[in-house]
């Protein structure tokens, strides 16, 4: 991989003092890290993984500190400052993420929260953007159904939720694909549930292709409730996501189908308020 700021390298130690380690930052040469972020049994030799950043004077520092964010990732970060110059973000490191106004998709107020891109700018510095639109793809690129992925959920919209994938592109979660409560910035795995013809995609937070011997474990744990509740349950296809998830710990969309198979079997029927075992 490139030597980038804004990333994570592994860089081997040469020297050890009282106050600082020295590592061998290859291309930006010989770089200090703190004492007090270096592992008690470090010792020379070691390989090390540090951040990469530019300090306020503009030269390259390592960190063993963690981020919210590399380099290209989407965060949800608090706003800490607001200036003449733009807005200060706290991303876990000493020194606060700036977002410029131009780089601001609404005005930002201190104490709030918002998603962010960091990206580098013009002059070489690390940034922050909120325009997430500008930097993340409406359409897929080397995905595949049935992907696992990670999920940054976004806005909210009429069918459901954008969330981004993998800090690259959005996709849709649809409202009856949930199964439990999702709020702005949650990180979460999804999958790739369908890539459409004009190349968007939506997810799900089931994987596709529900194997058999799963969806005979459900119907299994549906006919046991049943025994238990004198053969009825009130649990229809009509009733809410997050209710058939905390009886069964399934999706909707995985309850719906099993007990459309049992009624096919003719072990249950179907009825107004709930389903009975026949």
């Amino acid at each position: 991989m490139q030597q980038e700021i804004g990333r994570f390298h592994t860089f081997k130690v040469l020297e050890i003092g009282a106050h600082s380690a020295i590592l061998d930052a290859q291309a930006w040469g010989r770089l200090p890290l703190e004492r007090k972020q270096c592992p008690e049994s470090l010792a020379v030799g070691d390989q090390l993984q540090v951040f990469a950043y530019l300090e306020a004077e503009g030269r390259p520092a390592l960190t063993t500190l963690q981020p919210a964010a590399q380099l290209g990732e989407v965060a949800w970060l608090e706003v800490v400052e607001i200036n003449s110059l733009g807005a200060f973000v706290d991303w876990g490191l000493p020194k606060d993420l700036f977002i410029p106004f131009a780089e601001q998709q609404h005005p930002l107020k201190k104490g709030g929260h918002t998603l962010v891109k960091v990206y580098v700018d013009n002059q070489g510095r690390l940034a922050g953007s909120t325009r997430i639109d500008h930097w993340i793809s409406d359409s897929a690129q080397g995905f595949k159904q049935g992907q696992r992925v990670s999920l940054m959920v976004a806005e909210r919209t009429e069918l459901g939720y954008k969330a981004i994938i993998n800090h690259e592109c959005w996709g849709l979660l649809y409202s009856n694909e949930l199964y439990r409560r999702v709020k702005k910035g949650q990180v979460m795995e999804g999958f790739i549930q369908r890539i459409r013809d004009d190349g968007k995609i939506d997810l799900s937070v089931n994987q596709p292709g529900f194997s058999k011997a799963k969806m005979d474990d459900i119907s299994t744990r549906i006919l046991d409730r049943l025994r238990v509740n004198d053969g009825f349950l009130a649990l229809t296809d009509k009733s809410p996501p997050q209710e058939i998830y905390a009886v069964f710990g399934v999706s909707k969309k995985v309850f719906k189908q099993a007990i459309g198979a049992l009624y096919k079997q003719r072990v249950i029927s179907l009825e107004q308020d709930g389903i009975r075992m026949l």
